[in-house]
C-alpha cells in the first residue's frame, strides 16, 4: 500500500491545476467513439510512452495508443480502459482491458488503437477474421483502474543514465486511476530534489546525489489529490536497464462529483 500524506503548501497551486485538469477529461464517464487496431506490437511497444520492450508485457499485450486528450503530454501514459464493441453481431459484449501506452494522433474520429490482441478479444471466436477485415469499429469505453496485483511500482532506470551526470527512470505497474504529475528525489540526508518529466513516464534529474535514494510523488485521481512515498530505496549502485520494485502500490480511485452531463 502507498503511504499517502497531506499535500505541503508548495505544492498547493500544483495540486488544484493538476486535479482540475484531470477531473474536467470525464475519465470516469462513458465515451462513444471509434477503434482501429495495428497489425504488429511494434507501434505501440516503441512508443511515446516509454514503455520500450515492456509495453508488449503489460496487461499480456492487451494495449492501445490513444488521442492527446487521452495521452495528455504523457501524464495518461499507463492508464486503463473498458473498451466494448457496439457491434453485437459481431462481438460479445465484456468488452477488453487496455492500458495506453503510445500517442495517437489524428482527426479521423478515432480515439483508440489497440493491439491486434486486443482487437480481435472483444470478438466472437468465429468472427475474428471478420473483425480484422473490418479494421475500424464503433466503439463506447471509459476509463478503469488498473490492477497489479503482484506487482508494486517500480522503475526502470534509461539507457540515458550516467553518474554522476544524471539520472532517467521509467514509471512502471501504476495501478488505480492515478496520474503521476510531479517527482521528487529524497537522499539519504532528507534533502529533495525535483526531477522533469522527459516523455511519457520517463523522469530525469542532473545531477545524481550520491547514496540511496527514494522517491517523493504527487499523484492525482480525479478532484483528489496525495503525496506518495517510496517504501524502498533506489540503491546507491543502481544500473541501467534494471527494474527496481519501489515497495507500493499505487490504488487510487476517481472520485467525479459533478457527474457526465458535460462529457
Amino acid at each position: 500500500m502507498a503511504i499517502f500524506v497531506p499535500c505541503f503548501f508548495f505544492f498547493y497551486l500544483l495540486l488544484t491545476v493538476s486535479c482540475a485538469a484531470a477531473a474536467t477529461d470525464c475519465d470516469a464517464c462513458l465515451r462513444q467513439s471509434k477503434a482501429a487496431y495495428f497489425h504488429s506490437s511494434s507501434p505501440i511497444s516503441s512508443g511515446a510512452c516509454g514503455y520500450g520492450y515492456l509495453a508488449k508485457d503489460l496487461y499480456e499485450g492487451y494495449t492501445a495508443a490513444g488521442v492527446p486528450s487521452l495521452f495528455k503530454d504523457g501524464v495518461g501514459c499507463g492508464t486503463c480502459f473498458l473498451v466494448k464493441c457496439k457491434d453485437k453481431k459481431l462481438c460479445r459484449g465484456r468488452g477488453t482491458k487496455v492500458v495506453l501506452t503510445n500517442n495517437y494522433k489524428s482527426d479521423s474520429g478515432i480515439d483508440l488503437v489497440l493491439s491486434d490482441r486486443a482487437f480481435i478479444s472483444m470478438a466472437y471466436k468465429d468472427k475474428a477474421r471478420e473483425m480484422l477485415d473490418r479494421r475500424i469499429i464503433d466503439i463506447e469505453y471509459k476509463r478503469i483502474p488498473c490492477e497489479y496485483t503482484n506487482q508494486n511500482l517500480s522503475v526502470r532506470v534509461e539507457a540515458s543514465s550516467k553518474k554522476p551526470d544524471s539520472l532517467a527512470v521509467a514509471f512502471l505497474y501504476q495501478g488505480g486511476q492515478t496520474e503521476i504529475v510531479a517527482v521528487s528525489v529524497i537522499d539519504q540526508f532528507g534533502r529533495s530534489r525535483p526531477m522533469v518529466r522527459i516523455y511519457g513516464t520517463v523522469w530525469d534529474m542532473s545531477p545524481v546525489p550520491e547514496g540511496p535514494l527514494s522517491f517523493s510523488l504527487l499523484v492525482a485521481q480525479g478532484f483528489d489529490g496525495s503525496m506518495a512515498a517510496s517504501e524502498k530505496d533506489l540503491p546507491a549502485d543502481w544500473k541501467v536497464g534494471e527494474i527496481y520494485d519501489l515497495g507500493v502500490q499505487m490504488n487510487g480511485i476517481i472520485d467525479y462529483r459533478d457527474g457526465c452531463s458535460g462529457c
